[in-house]
């Protein structure tokens, strides 16, 4: 029995096609081993199978260690399946020939000597498998070291894509915001022309009515003469008159020092309201608690300089130092609300921190409420304070 138990075992491990070939020869070996092989050409022969054994092994071994390649091994298979096919076709013209021919022993051993020839041709090809295997491997890490560097240069490619688009976007802001401006000089430069065209037409007009004047200068200088002898008289006039100006100049000095006095007064009668009545309103609207003494006060903003504030405290909201900073009109006009932002700004480095705006007044305009809720201002009127 030439099929030992190792050769069964190994070629279990190959392919079925190959493994069927390899079948067919061995069973075509034995018949002809049966009928008129010696002892010694038994054991040469058994010695073969066993190098062909060897080589199996060999080539299921390597089978094995490459089955992630299998679609390449597959192809090599392939080339090995159609040269069995060409020894099969080999073998049985061999085996016709033995029918044929009563010398069947001269021609087993023909076909032993094939054999060891194929044994030959198959192990060069095993170890050329091997060697493409291996450089198979060598070219496989390769592969992976340049899909690692393309992977991190990916990576890179794609951060830089991410500051150029980053970067794209600031261009167009600013290209947004130039053009903005070129619209805004381009209106300027509109209104410019338009105004030196007026101030053409002023000076065009200025030129008239200086032909006029000298015509009028003429007859003034005529007319001077004339009223010569009147300003004589009108100086004794303006001399009593002067008198008389100068007593009303007087009172009108003390009038108006009285009408400061009484604007003042109705100004802090609106601060002290205001002192009284912004901490519950302040509760009220802004959630601010534990409102420090308010008071008004100037606040030196370099040495020796100092800005006046009608209304200036302090106060807590949610657990937070918050500064209430005020200002008080009688009547609120767009330059007074300009005046108090200034004078925010220049107290700023003093006062750090949150601040809430307000300004208490007696009458404010639509426009004027307006123009204060877009500061940021908090408006309160007097009917709103405790008397």
């Amino acid at each position: 029995m030439l099929f030992s138990a190792e050769l069964i075992e190994e070629l279990e491990k190959i392919d079925p096609q190959t493994r069927s070939v390899f079948i067919k020869i061995l069973k075509f070996v034995e018949k002809a081993v049966g009928e008129v092989v010696k002892r010694e050409d038994f054991l040469e022969l058994r010695k073969e199978l066993e190098i062909l054994t060897k080589a199996v092994r060999e080539l299921a071994e390597a089978q094995k260690k490459t089955e992630e390649r299998l679609t390449r091994l597959e192809q090599v298979v392939a080339e090995l399946a159609e040269a069995q096919k060409r020894t099969e076709q080999r073998v049985e013209e061999l085996a016709e020939a033995q029918k044929k021919t009563e010398e069947r022993l001269t021609r087993l051993e023909q076909v032993v000597a094939e054999l060891a020839e194929a044994q030959k041709r198959t192990e060069q090809r095993v170890e050329e498998l091997a060697e493409a295997q291996k450089k198979t491997e060598e070219r496989l890490t390769r592969l992976e070291q340049v899909v690692a560097e393309l992977a991190e240069a990916q990576k890179r490619t794609e951060q830089r894509v991410e500051e150029l688009a980053e970067a794209q976007k600031k261009t167009e802001e600013r290209l947004v915001r130039l053009e903005n401006t070129v619209a805004e000089l381009a209106e300027a430069q509109k209104k410019t022309e338009e105004r030196l065209t007026r101030l053409e037409q002023v000076v065009a007009e200025l030129a008239e009515a200086q032909k006029r004047t000298e015509q009028r200068v003429e007859e003034l200088a005529e007319a001077q003469e004339k009223t010569e002898e009147r300003l004589v008289r009108l100086e004794n006039t303006v001399a009593s008159l002067t008198e008389t100006v100068k007593k009303l100049t007087e009172e009108h000095k003390k009038m108006r020092e009285q009408i400061g006095g009484l604007s003042h007064t109705v100004g802090y009668i609106l601060e002290d309201r205001a002192f009284k009545g912004l901490p519950g309103i302040l509760k009220r609207d802004f959630g601010i608690e534990s409102v420090e003494y308010l008071k008004r006060d100037y606040i030196e903003i370099s040495p020796g300089k100092y800005e006046e504030v009608n209304i200036v405290g302090r106060g807590k909201k949610d657990g937070e130092d918050v500064w209430i900073v005020g200002d008080c009109k009688t009547q609120l006009k767009k330059r007074d609300v300009d005046e108090f932002i200034s004078t925010i700004q220049k107290i700023e480095k003093v006062i750090e921190g949150k601040k809430i705006l307000i300004t208490v007044v007696y009458q404010a305009s639509p426009d004027v409420r307006k123009y204060v809720e877009e500061k940021g201002i908090r408006l309160y009127f007097s009917y709103e304070m405790p008397l």
